[in-house]
């Protein structure tokens, strides 16, 4: 009868360890999500701003040594990051198939132009920077017009500043939120073995000596909880550098081991406070305040 109640009492403990530890794997897991999106936010921002082109439309009178001189001057000046030219045949060619049919035999000629686009550094996607390099190229006297996307241009700037701005504020909240919920369930862990604090403080055990074990057996428990975390993030990673390898977003390996580092300790420190505060409590309730 003794030995099947230390094998419930055994069950019962292995159960509330395992929900305590997956509860911290859970909150940290979903708090070390927004800090990868806190660490990368000006990333995703940039990678979206350099996908907006600066259209340079060239005369028809344009001389091929005036054209590939021009091309080779963006591609090397400091806001590029890269740029691609299209000959009028090409655009042609383009929007014949756009459209399924040949414009060019209703028209009797080529209206489109020569064109080079420039893909800009996500630095210079400012109204101030870009109006400065388009007005700047369309100088030159074999260049037609230059052309971009005045309102997207503001708009992208617009959000990814609120998006930012409600990230931090998210994260902060969720931050909390975290630190309550594991807080509760060491307090749960605790709370099962009140009496057995009482006991030993009873029979002349100090206050550090009774706190010791719960402490201990919590940061183990936080520090799996924080592994189960990290693993759960490097898989997330994982499948997020192989959907958008653009974003490369393992390429910073030092701000990743930093990120699960302070996640592994952010597990212990909250079940170091939390079971200190929790044990703290129950040593100081007298007795008969135990049942309440």
């Amino acid at each position: 009868m003794s030995s099947s109640f230390e094998r419930y009492q055994k069950r019962r403990l292995i159960s509330s360890y395992f929900s305590v530890v997956l509860s911290i794997g859970l909150v940290l897991f979903l708090v070390g999500l927004l800090g990868l999106l806190v660490l990368n936010t000006k990333k995703i921002a940039d990678h979206f701003k350099e996908q907006i082109a600066l259209s340079i439309y060239l005369k028809d009178s344009a001389k091929e040594v005036e054209i590939d001189q021009l091309n080779k001057s963006l591609a090397l000046a400091e806001y590029t990051k890269s740029t691609t030219f299209t000959s009028k045949e090409e655009a042609a060619e383009a929007h014949s198939k756009e459209i399924g049919e040949d414009f060019m035999d209703f028209l009797g000629y080529n209206p489109l132009q020569n064109s080079i686009d420039v893909y800009l550094k996500a630095d210079y996607i400012t109204s101030g920077e870009i109006e400065d390099i388009a007005a700047d190229i369309a100088s030159k006297d074999f260049v037609e017009e230059v052309m971009f996307d005045r309102p997207l241009i503001s708009l992208l700037n617009e959000n990814v500043t609120r998006i930012s701005f409600w990230i931090l504020i998210v994260s902060g909240i969720f931050t909390f939120i975290a630190v309550l919920l594991i807080n509760s369930s060491i307090r749960l862990s605790v709370y099962s073995k009140r009496f057995t604090i009482k006991t030993m403080q009873m029979v002349g055990a100090t206050k550090g000596f009774i706190r010791r074990p719960f402490i201990w057996q919590s940061v183990k428990l936080g520090m799996l909880g924080a592994l189960l975390a990290i693993i759960g993030m490097a898989a997330v990673l994982y499948y997020m550098d192989r959907s958008f390898p653009e974003l490369a977003l393992l390429s910073d390996t030092y701000l990743l081991i930093g990120l699960f580092a302070a996640v592994f300790l952010l597990g212990i420190l909250i079940t170091w406070l939390s079971t200190f505060f929790a044990t703290q409590r129950f040593l100081n309730l007298k007795t008969d305040e135990l049942y309440y």
